[in-house]
């Protein structure tokens, strides 16, 4: 006969109900964010990959090529003889074959039609990997609280980008207008969105690559005078960017290829000899170039202020990430006076494009390390 225990010795001796394990939830949805970060990291690689293909595009005059905007059923290319016969017919009907590639023969058309095929069948394959990896992460509800509306963003971005390509390629689509290229300022536009979503892509990367947890803590320790001067150097590079897709656009690298002079000249003759004079600043090779070129200087200089602030911060990390944005600048900036010199041939031209996306990414990584720097303890610093 067993003698009476007290309330106590009851809880005490209980068989324990199971506990749920501490930090369950955190861990349930870092095992979200790391798969979601996995899934961005490939939408990162396919869009860089998509710029390097966009500038080959643009580089072998192949852009203007498909004539026609088919979503769909543009996924399948020309399949028999009569197909190709049909799509060398509407590009002979252009003013780009009419004006000055009248030589091509068929097989010189098909290689320019599979560039560009291939630009857009990789658009429609990012597009797919999004849709995919969104509602695969959305019909198991493993979106992180807040993340939603986010990942959201991307895919509308991705949207908007396909239509303003067709909006750009139907600048150049023209019969009896004398145009050969596609607008300049379209074509800003479009390299431009492809930057901002790259970039949104990294920084969400970026956020997902650190508990939620450990973001709010580091926010405590942000350093606002880097982060706002990093900010102004990511928005300065933006533009630079921009004005460089300018000069893609018209050939400008092309028509001066001394340095650090332009003919000879600080600013050349041909600079303003567009009506309107608005005019000039899109379409005038020496103007573009010299814009280009002088925002370069600008650049440079103000990035060796954010440089001087950044290797000042009491955080080793986020003085390494400045270091390196400034080493890409500097490589940058030396690629484009060899780009002149050259008169930017497509393999050197690529790779000053290419290398723009690493110092994007790299400048994005300074500031959010000014924004979210990583304590290091006294022993291992």
């Amino acid at each position: 006969m067993s003698g009476k225990r007290s309330i106590f010795e009851e809880v005490k001796t209980a068989d324990p109900a199971p506990a749920t394990a501490p930090g369950g939830i955190d861990r349930g949805r870092t095992g979200a964010r790391g798969a979601i970060r996995v899934w961005l990291m490939i939408l990162f690689a396919l869009v860089v990959v998509m710029i390097a293909v966009g500038g080959l595009t643009r580089l072998t005059d192949s852009g203007l090529s498909i004539t026609e905007w088919r979503p769909i059923t543009g996924a399948i290319p020309p399949l028999s003889p009569a197909d190709w016969e049909l799509e060398f017919a509407k590009y002979q009907a252009i003013d780009e074959f009419r004006i000055q590639n009248q030589w091509m023969t068929m097989e010189d058309f098909k290689v320019i039609y599979w560039w560009e095929w291939g630009h857009r069948q990789l658009g429609r394959v990012i597009g797919l990997v999004w849709a995919v990896g969104f509602l695969w992460f959305l019909l198991r509800r493993q979106i992180p609280t807040g993340w939603t509306g986010r990942l959201l963003l991307l895919g509308a971005m991705g949207g908007a980008q396909g239509a303003i390509g067709w909006w750009m390629v139907a600048s150049g689509v023209t019969q009896g207008e004398g145009v050969v290229d596609v607008a300049s300022y379209r074509l800003a536009t479009h390299l431009g969105l492809a930057f901002v979503i790259l970039g949104f892509i990294a920084w969400y990367i970026f956020l997902l690559g650190r508990d939620g947890r450990e973001l709010m803590q580091a926010r405590r320790a942000k350093e606002a005078r880097q982060f706002g001067l990093s900010t102004g150097l990511l928005h300065f590079a933006f533009l630079q960017i921009l004005i460089g897709a300018l000069v893609a656009g018209i050939d400008a690298g092309r028509s001066y290829t001394d340095w650090p002079l332009m003919g000879g000249q600080i600013l050349p003759d041909s600079a303003f000899v567009l009506e309107p004079v608005w005019r000039n600043f899109f379409e005038s090779p020496g103007l573009v170039q010299f814009i280009h070129r002088v925002t370069g200087y600008l650049l440079l200089i103000f990035a060796v202020v954010v440089w001087l602030r950044g290797r000042r911060s009491s955080h080793a990390a986020t003085r390494t990430a400045f270091h390196a944005a400034f080493i890409a600048l500097l490589a940058q900036i030396a690629l484009g006076i060899v780009t002149v010199l050259y008169a930017a041939p497509w393999q050197i031209a690529i790779a000053h494009q290419f290398l723009a996306v690493v110092l994007w990414v790299l400048i994005l990584r300074a500031r959010f390390l000014s924004a979210y720097p990583i304590s290091a303890s006294i022993r291992g610093a």
